[in-house]
C-alpha cells in the first residue's frame, strides 16, 4: 500500500509539472502574439511637434497645448487656450522657449492659429478625420495640470457627437484621459496621425471621467487655412452647424 502510495504522489507530481509547463508554454505564446498598439513610436515621432502653452492674462497664468503643422511656425490650438491673452509662450519639449503671436481665432469651432519666428521646425503628421472608425486606438499628447508631454491613451467611442446644449459640432467622443491643460493638443491614430484637437469634456468632478471631446482635424485645418488666409472664418463655406464651447 505504502509502495503504491508512493508510485501515486509521484505520478501527480509530474502530471502537476507537465500541466505547469504546457500552461506557461500557452501563455507565452499568447503573449508573443498580442499586438499592442505602437505608442511608443507614436511618441518618438509626434512629441517634437507637440509644444506647452502658457498664456498671461491680467496677470492670470493658464496653460494648454499645440502642435506645429508648417515648417515656418504656425501653431494650431484651442480659441479658449490663448482667446483675449495679453501674452502668449511657447515652450518646446527641448525646452526652447518663444513668444508667439495670435494670427486668428475662431471662437465657435474653438479653433486658434498662433505663430512664432523660427524655421525648420518639426511638423506634425496629419490624418484624415473622415476615416475615423469607431473602436479603433488613440493617443493624446498634452500638459495636463502643467505636466508636459503626457501621454494617454484609449478607443474611439463614438463619433458625429454633439454636446447637450444642441448645437452641433461634429466632436469625436473617446475614453482618453484629458484633463485641464490638454486643451489643444493632438489626438493621434496609432499611424501616429493627428485625427483630432482635444477641445473638451463632459465632467461632474472638475477631472477626466471617461467623456472626452475632439474637433476632428479636418475641420480643425480647413478653419486654419481661413484664419491664416482671411483673419477669419467665412461661415457660408460649411455645411455644418457650430458650438459654443464648453472649456475644459
Amino acid at each position: 500500500m505504502k509502495k503504491f502510495k508512493y508510485f501515486y504522489n509521484i505520478f501527480i507530481l509530474l502530471f502537476s509539472i507537465i500541466t505547469i509547463n504546457t500552461y506557461a508554454s500557452s501563455y507565452y505564446g499568447y503573449k508573443q502574439n498580442i499586438k499592442f498598439p505602437p505608442f511608443t513610436t507614436i511618441v518618438q515621432n509626434s512629441s517634437s511637434s507637440v509644444v506647452n502653452i502658457s498664456t498671461i492674462k491680467n496677470s492670470l497664468y493658464s496653460i494648454g497645448t499645440g502642435f506645429i503643422i508648417s515648417n515656418d511656425g504656425y501653431i494650431l490650438t484651442n480659441a479658449h487656450v490663448v482667446n483675449d491673452s495679453d501674452q502668449i509662450i511657447v515652450n518646446f519639449k527641448n525646452h526652447t522657449v518663444y513668444n508667439a503671436k495670435l494670427i486668428g481665432i475662431d471662437t465657435k469651432t474653438d479653433i486658434a492659429l498662433i505663430k512664432i519666428n523660427e524655421q525648420d521646425l518639426p511638423v506634425i503628421n496629419i490624418g484624415n478625420s473622415d476615416n475615423i472608425q469607431v473602436g479603433e486606438c488613440v493617443a493624446a499628447i498634452g500638459s495636463p495640470f502643467g505636466f508636459d508631454q503626457s501621454i494617454t491613451s484609449g478607443i474611439v467611442s463614438a463619433i458625429n457627437r454633439t454636446l447637450p446644449n444642441d448645437i452641433y459640432v461634429p466632436f469625436i467622443q473617446t475614453d482618453v484621459a484629458i484633463n485641464p491643460g490638454n486643451s489643444g493638443g493632438p489626438l493621434l491614430n496609432i499611424q501616429g496621425k493627428v485625427i483630432g484637437i482635444n477641445s473638451q469634456i463632459i465632467t461632474r468632478s472638475g477631472g477626466f471621467m471617461g467623456l472626452s471631446f475632439s474637433i476632428p482635424i479636418n475641420i480643425a485645418i480647413n478653419i486654419a487655412n481661413q484664419i491664416k488666409i482671411y483673419g477669419k472664418v467665412h461661415r457660408g463655406y460649411y455645411h455644418f452647424q457650430l458650438m459654443d464651447q464648453v472649456n475644459l
